[in-house]
Formats: structure tokens, C-alpha cells, sequence
């Protein structure tokens, strides 16, 4: 056997190791959830276990009280020893620095890599390509799927006529609406392009348009695809471009999306929520988490990659763009993209503000959907270089379940195992870092925010919800249970008649 040029006798092909992986990922498929969930309690039982082996001599016992006569407490006023301490601020911080150096080596590896075949998308391989050729000005087709959204569609599509640099071409996408969606887009003077026969949702109905848009797009001729109850902030599609043809290498622009004004608390939670998100990926100066289905803009080129890989690089149906039998089709889109070496960025000046969700129900639907689809793509693609950062975001978001629950199950245990409230300096002082941190992480967003984050409790409540959700999605994936759309009926912006 004639060894290819970037493999040499003995090797193993990037893309069969790729393959081997994604195989490995089915394995993974339902039991994924329950990995996430046991390395979290594995490394909660580790800190544990080094947080009480203290070597310093203590003098005395801890004290030992009844709680409402059913059970027994121990407790202890002191604070721990500066040896626990910097040992468990070691072991976070080491944690820390070696996914960020992972993250890191994996990028850079792909940025350098010119494998054509495991990484079609790698920067070198398509300045490669594309070196000495003018493929034109960059223009933007926009792609707006939507499903009932007469009462949020207008908005969207005056903030895309309203930018400073308008797309060449809107296109709204109606899937199977029975409302005035369709009328509202042609009043507006924007395309139409209705599914036919689609029941794969959102995915399926892009699909259906990107089979007929993508054959006649040039290498610049940029896609963008937008969720109907969006609007986009000025001066994004100006920033998006300018990206866009300053940079040949760059496969795909995101979106810094923010929460609408309204819907009382729950609504400022996700708003807080939003505005922190945004925060991180600003201190990751652009680099993306997920190409978020708020506003997301491609090159025709890495969309046809991806739809030509499905099946063999890629898991999904061959030919199709976005994977139909994914919950989370834009965090799916993201990690495949990922996989077959595609660079990308969110611009911190791309901002849109999007819809939250205006009751409990309507949140738990949505970030149930979000957790399982983000649980099932682990499962769909396995452990690999791309897929280890959002690896590690499921371990940190269980461990983050586990710790908040024990945090405020010591607090209530504390209350009933005392008679008079005691206040410990130590404990004060990490409460009120922690205080400090939540309130910076949302200063730009105004008092309101800012004083929400302050009172600390709700926030706690809220991650409390969100991290029962969390555990609803484990057990559903790891039971075999039905995953459901949990599509939730459009609302009226707030002050819209």
C-alpha cells in the first residue's frame, strides 16, 4: 500500500481515527449523561476528601447538635486551615489553565494543519485554495426560518433594512404557517420560500432552502441565518462583512445576542444570564462557543462541506447542511464545523437583542431542549480535540449542580441545627466575593441588574431551576426517554399591542 502524503506507513489516517471516534460516540450516546454526571460527583468527592485531610493539630471537637430531634449535625466554627485553602484554589486554578491551554493547542494545531481530507475547513488549506483568486465583494443572502411568528417577524426584518450595509437578499423561510407570516414578509418586499412537506423542524425547513440556495453562491457570497424573533443591533452586518473580506480563512461569523426588556424578574434573570454570556466571550477576544441560531453568517463554502461530509466525517444524513436529528442544530452546525477545522469568530460589536422566555413553563421547555441537545451531540460525536471544551462545560455545569445544592442544603441544616444565627467572618468573606463577581458580571446592563445580582438569593434560586433541568435532561437521555421539540408559541414584544 502507496503511503499518502500526510500519512505515512504504519499511521492511522486523521479520518479513520475520526471515524473510530465517532463510533465511539454512539457507544456514548445514551450513557453520556451519566458520565457528565459521575465525573462530577467523582470530583466532588475528591474535593472533599482533600478539603478534610488536614495535617494542622486541632484543638477540640466539633460540635454536635440534634436537628428537630430526627437526626444528628456536625459542625464546625472554624474557618479551614490556609493549607486546604490554597490547595482547593490550586486545584481550580490548574483546572482552569489546562482546559484554556488545551483549547489553545487544539486551535492552534488546527490553524496549521493542511489535511484536506480530516480538515477540508483549516485556515491553510483554504488560503491554499483560494491564494491568487478574486472571488468578488462580499455580499449576504439572509435565511429567516419561522414558523407562526407574525407577531415578532416585522420587528426582525425592519432591524436587517434598517443597517448601514443591507444584506443583498432576505429570505423568509415559512414552515407549514398558518398565520399572517407569510403576508407580513411580503408586505415588507422580502422573499418567501415555503417547505414542503417538512416535519423535521427548524433544521429540516433550512435544509430545504440551502438545496436550492447554496449551488449558485460564489466563495463571498455569505449566508446568514437568523431565528425570527431577533433583532439585529446597528452596524452588525457592516462589522460581519468587513470580517468577512478581511479574512478568506474565516468560515462563519457569530452573533453576542442579549434578552429583551420585560417579563419581570424571570425576565431579568435571563437577561443577567445573557449579558455574562457575552462577557465571557469578549474576554475570549471572539472565540466562538456556539454559533448561536440568533444570527449566525457562513461561507457557501463551509455549509457545503459540512453537507458533503455528513455520514463519513460528520454523523447526520449525507447532503444535508444542518443534522435533522439534532435538538440543537446550531450548537450541532458549531461542532461540526470545529471538527473538520473551520475558523471562526464572534465580533463583539455583532450584538442582537433576542426574545426571553416570558413564563417558567415556557423556560423550562426551552432549556430542556438545550441541555439534551447539548448532551446528545457529545454523544453523537464523542471525545475529541473539538469537542473537548464543551466536555468540559457539561462537567463544570454538574459540578455547579452539585456544589449550589450542597451549599444551600449546609445553609438550611445550619438554621435548624442552631439556636441563635451565627455569622462567620471567614464564610462572609467568600460570600461577598462571590457577591463582587456577580454584580461586575453584569455592570453593563444597568442598576437594575446590578441590584439583583447584589441580593444574591434569586440568582441562586434560579441556578437551582436551571440545574434541575439539567439533571431532567441526564436522566431523560440516560433513560431512553423521548426527546421533544418543546416548541414554544411566539409572544408579542413587550409594549407591542
Amino acid at each position: 500500500m502507496t503511503a499518502t502524503p500526510t500519512q505515512t506507513r504504519g499511521e492511522v489516517s486523521p479520518s479513520r481515527l475520526r471515524r473510530g471516534l465517532l463510533r465511539l460516540g454512539g457507544l456514548l450516546q445514551r450513557a453520556v449523561g451519566l458520565v457528565v454526571l459521575g465525573t462530577a460527583v467523582f470530583a466532588s468527592l475528591l474535593l472533599l476528601v482533600l478539603a478534610n485531610t488536614d495535617a494542622e493539630p486541632r484543638f477540640g471537637r466539633p460540635a454536635r447538635r440534634a436537628t428537630v430531634g430526627l437526626w444528628e449535625v456536625f459542625y464546625d466554627t472554624e474557618a479551614p486551615s490556609m493549607r486546604v485553602v490554597l490547595a482547593a484554589v490550586a486545584v481550580a486554578l490548574l483546572l482552569a489553565a489546562g482546559v484554556a491551554w488545551l483549547e489553545q493547542r487544539i486551535a492552534i494545531r488546527y490553524r496549521r494543519s493542511f489535511d484536506p481530507i480530516a480538515t477540508p475547513l483549516a485556515p491553510r488549506v483554504v488560503m491554499g485554495e483560494t491564494r491568487g483568486v478574486f472571488a468578488g465583494p462580499v455580499t449576504v443572502t439572509v435565511l429567516i426560518p419561522a414558523h407562526n411568528e407574525e407577531v415578532r417577524i416585522r420587528a426582525t426584518l425592519q432591524s436587517l433594512l434598517a443597517q448601514s450595509v443591507p444584506p443583498q437578499r432576505i429570505i423568509v423561510v415559512a414552515d407549514n404557517c398558518t398565520d399572517d407570516t407569510v403576508a407580513i414578509a411580503q408586505s415588507a418586499g422580502v422573499e418567501v420560500f415555503p417547505t414542503v412537506g417538512n416535519r423535521d423542524k427548524k433544521a429540516g425547513a433550512l435544509n430545504q432552502a440551502l438545496a436550492e440556495l447554496l449551488p449558485e453562491q460564489g466563495e463571498n457570497d455569505m449566508v446568514m441565518v437568523m431565528d425570527a424573533d431577533t433583532v439585529l443591533q446597528p452596524g452588525f452586518l457592516e462589522t460581519a462583512m468587513r470580517k468577512a473580506t478581511d479574512d478568506r480563512a474565516l468560515m462563519a461569523v457569530g452573533a453576542l445576542f442579549y434578552g429583551e426588556e420585560g417579563h419581570g424578574l424571570l425576565g431579568m434573570f435571563q437577561r443577567n444570564e445573557y449579558t455574562r454570556y457575552a462577557r465571557d466571550i469578549r474576554r475570549r477576544r471572539g472565540r466562538v462557543y456556539v454559533l448561536t441560531g440568533t444570527a449566525s453568517m457562513f461561507r457557501p463554502r463551509a455549509l457545503r462541506t459540512v453537507a458533503g461530509s455528513r455520514g463519513t466525517l460528520l454523523p447526520g444524513r449525507p447532503g444535508d447542511v444542518y443534522d435533522t436529528a439534532a435538538l440543537t442544530e446550531d450548537n450541532e452546525l458549531t461542532i461540526a464545523l470545529k471538527s473538520l477545522g473551520a475558523l471562526m469568530a464572534s465580533p463583539s460589536d455583532c450584538m442582537v437583542v433576542t426574545e426571553v422566555m416570558p413564563t417558567w413553563r415556557a423556560l423550562w421547555k426551552q432549556r430542556l431542549r438545550w441541555q439534551r441537545g447539548a448532551l446528545e451531540n457529545l454523544g453523537a460525536y464523542g471525545i475529541t480535540p473539538q469537542t473537548a471544551r464543551y466536555w468540559s462545560q457539561q462537567f463544570a455545569i454538574a459540578y455547579g449542580a452539585i456544589a449550589l445544592l450542597t451549599y444551600l442544603m449546609l445553609i438550611v441544616l445550619m438554621v435548624l441545627a442552631l439556636d441563635l444565627w451565627i455569622w462567620f467572618p471567614f464564610w462572609i468573606g467568600v460570600g461577598l466575593v462571590f457577591v463582587a463577581e456577580r454584580i461586575v458580571s453584569v455592570w453593563q446592563g444597568g442598576w437594575g441588574p446590578r441590584v439583583l445580582a447584589a441580593s444574591l438569593f434569586p440568582e441562586l434560586l434560579f441556578a437551582l431551576y436551571l440545574n434541575v433541568i439539567f439533571v431532567k435532561g441526564v436522566l431523560d437521555i440516560s433513560l431512553r426517554r423521548r426527546a421533544a421539540w418543546g416548541h414554544v408559541p411566539a409572544t408579542a414584544p413587550p409594549g407591542q399591542a
